[in-house]
């Protein structure tokens, strides 16, 4: 059971987009689309505090993350763990998350007032496939 990236699997570290699951009131999963980082060897993703998602994880730290390579759908990273959230004080996270995706002010989809989380995925496991290679973890 892993609980770090393989080194062959480090490339998805950079992929443009993944998956965030989280558990919704009734116990059902909440899937999201999000942008995120892979910073210092950790998983982490910028929401805003309004959102179901970070609603969910208040209640129910448990959450997956899964990486799709997009050049090769038959291989993919997913990260089981548990959330932990913090606060992203003067958007300092979600700055960084914007100079990944081109300089995107983030602020500016949350509007007036707006405020946000880092949500730090603690790996239990992490999940490594490759089905085009024969290769699961």
């Amino acid at each position: 059971m892993a609980d770090s990236v393989p080194p062959e699997f480090t490339d998805l570290t950079e992929a443009p987009v993944a998956t965030l699951g989280t558990v919704g009131a009734d116990g059902r999963p909440h899937l999201s689309g999000v942008w995120f980082l892979y910073d210092e060897g950790e998983f982490k993703v910028s929401l805003n505090v309004q959102r179901q998602k970070t609603r969910n994880l208040r209640r129910n730290r448990a959450v997956s993350l899964f990486i799709l390579d997009v050049q090769n759908t038959l291989r993919y990273l997913e990260v089981r763990g548990d959330a932990e959230l913090a606060p992203d004080e003067g958007y300092q996270f979600a700055d960084k998350v914007g100079a990944k995706y081109g300089g995107v002010d983030i602020r500016q989809m949350d509007g007036p007032g707006g405020e946000r989380v880092v949500v730090t995925i603690r790996p239990a496991r992490i999940v490594a496939v490759d089905l085009s290679r024969g290769e699961s973890g």
